[in-house]
């Protein structure tokens, strides 16, 4: 897996929003976004 630093664009990506719509990148095209995620929620770890 890549891992992203500071300043770097971000890789192309399709996910959910809060309301189960699945969004991409391409979609904020333009756009400033703010992409916030909790990587261990609803799990074990």
């Amino acid at each position: 897996m890549t891992q992203l630093k500071p300043g770097d664009p971000a890789p192309a990506f399709e996910a959910p929003d809060q309301d189960g719509n699945m969004v991409s990148l391409g979609d904020f095209n333009g756009r400033k976004l703010f992409l916030f995620f909790y990587p261990k929620a609803n799990t074990s770890g």
